[in-house]
């Protein structure tokens, strides 16, 4: 039998991926990756993030044409997957432009608003306690898809009368190779928008209709792993009428790409953190939210959860005591190349295999305890060497952590091993140490995680 291929896409926050998956083999025989550079700036909104739609589909243009042709003709099935919470408005109509060249047929953006990502901040605290309760296991944030709409909706509601759908990137993606004047949303990314019962897979309606929220914005709740549609054209030599899957969330796809077995945790430390493990299948949440909580239960497939630590303080930490050094260096007439301090560090810390010194890292604060901050404590003369700062900031990231979903709850809930995997923790063997210390399981790397197979592996797996 011959090799057929599922597309695998994933839309991230700083970049877009794309691999082709034998469907035979199961392995990946080609991907492609290139950076986005979307970011713009708001001159007029406060702590506003926000990312222009169009260089993504270009980016996406990009990698798409990287692939050999003759195998992307050879394309069973498209799994889109992308940045989770943050939403994206277009006219149903008109969302994008169709054109036709040599390297085949492309769609370009058209009557859309830019995107405003996860990492959106002009929902401040009072505002997001205005608004109504969510019936939902999940609490609402700033960056979330509702509550940026209950903002506009607010503060600029003749913006939002510019437009008549609204969904995540990923789901415009989808819509628009499928040339559906509607739109569909998983469960996955409904969930990150708050305001979406995950055990009924349905929005809020009555709440949001009481709040005066424009309801005809929402997407059409679907199952996670549905097929959404198929393509409307010949796209980058991917024949007219191939099966597109609907959207799914960037962080359970990329759970899926190397969850080998429902007793293993996966944790990803780049530039946060994320620890997660499978809950048992007739696990309910709660239906209200816990804010405090450090846990939050995310659904997944077929109707399970998975619980996860999500820290906002991991690898960026380490990226910001590096620029601290570099930027002290600097004022005293001293250029050193941040790559370079980072390796030397690791390697002071290498030689300093404990410390005393203490490090609380959360200079971010994390979601359930926003107004933390870092804090370092049991400073001695003793303890000053870059060696022992180094180890003792390690040491910090993986407590907090702990924390946040400590030892004993993964071994009661049968956890056997963790999958460790990420850039910061791929480069950084101070950080395995402590990882090794701070959880008592056994630890295998290089298993990294990754959106774009894990989204082909799920739809492979549903063929």
């Amino acid at each position: 039998m011959s090799a057929k291929y599922i597309l695998g896409m994933d839309l991230g926050t700083t970049s877009v991926k794309v691999v082709l998956l034998d469907s035979l083999s199961k392995t990946v025989t080609d991907s492609s990756t290139f950076p986005t550079h979307s970011d713009v700036s708001s001159k007029t909104i406060e702590h506003a993030k926000e990312q222009d739609p169009a260089r993504i589909i270009a980016t996406l243009d990009q990698c798409m044409a990287a692939l050999p042709r003759e195998k992307l003709t050879e394309v069973m099935c498209v799994g889109v997957s992308g940045q989770m919470h943050g939403v994206l408005f277009w006219k149903s109509e008109t969302g994008c432009e169709w054109s036709s060249s040599d390297e085949g047929h492309r769609f370009r953006p058209q009557d859309v608003s830019t995107l405003i990502t996860w990492q959106d901040g002009r929902c401040s605290s009072d505002f997001l306690s205005s608004l109504p309760k969510p019936e939902s296991h999940l609490s609402v944030a700033t960056g979330f898809g509702c509550a940026s709409i209950f903002w506009y909706n607010k503060h600029r509601p003749a913006f939002l009368s510019e437009f008549s759908m609204a969904g995540t990137i990923q789901d415009y993606v989808v819509s628009m190779l499928c040339g559906s004047e509607g739109c569909v949303i998983t469960g996955q990314n409904a969930a990150s928008w708050g305001y979406f019962s995950t055990t009924k897979n349905q929005w809020n309606m009555d709440i949001l209709k009481g709040a005066g929220f424009p309801v005809h914005l929402l997407p059409e709740p679907m199952e996670s792993g549905s097929i959404a549609g198929r393509t409307c054209s010949e796209w980058h030599g991917i024949p007219a009428n191939t099966p597109v899957g609907a959207a799914l969330g960037d962080f359970q796809c990329s759970v899926y790409s190397c969850m080998k077995d429902k007793t293993d945790a996966v944790l990803n430390l780049s530039t946060s953190a994320q620890l997660t493990f499978a809950m048992p299948s007739d696990f309910t949440p709660q239906s209200t939210p816990d804010p405090a909580s450090p846990i939050a239960y995310f659904p997944y497939f077929h109707h399970t959860y998975l619980a996860v630590a999500a820290a906002l303080n991991g690898g960026n930490v380490m990226a910001t005591f590096v620029g601290m050094l570099t930027s002290w260096m600097k004022e005293f007439g001293v250029q050193v190349h941040d790559s370079e301090v980072y390796s030397t560090l690791v390697q002071c810390a290498l030689t300093q295999p404990t410390t005393d010194l203490c490090v609380n890292p959360t200079l971010l604060g994390e979601r359930h305890d926003p107004t933390s901050l870092g804090l370092v404590s049991n400073i001695s003369p003793s303890n000053l060497s870059l060696g022992h700062v180094t180890r003792a900031i390690c040491r910090g990231i993986l407590n907090n952590l702990a924390t946040m979903m400590p030892p004993q709850a993964l071994l009661a809930a049968g956890v056997k091993r963790i999958m460790g995997s990420g850039s910061a923790l791929s480069r950084n063997e101070v950080l395995k140490q402590e990882l090794e210390r701070v959880f008592p399981l056994p630890v295998v790397y290089g298993e990294d995680v990754d959106s774009a197979v894990g989204v082909a592996m799920v739809f492979n797996d549903r063929l």
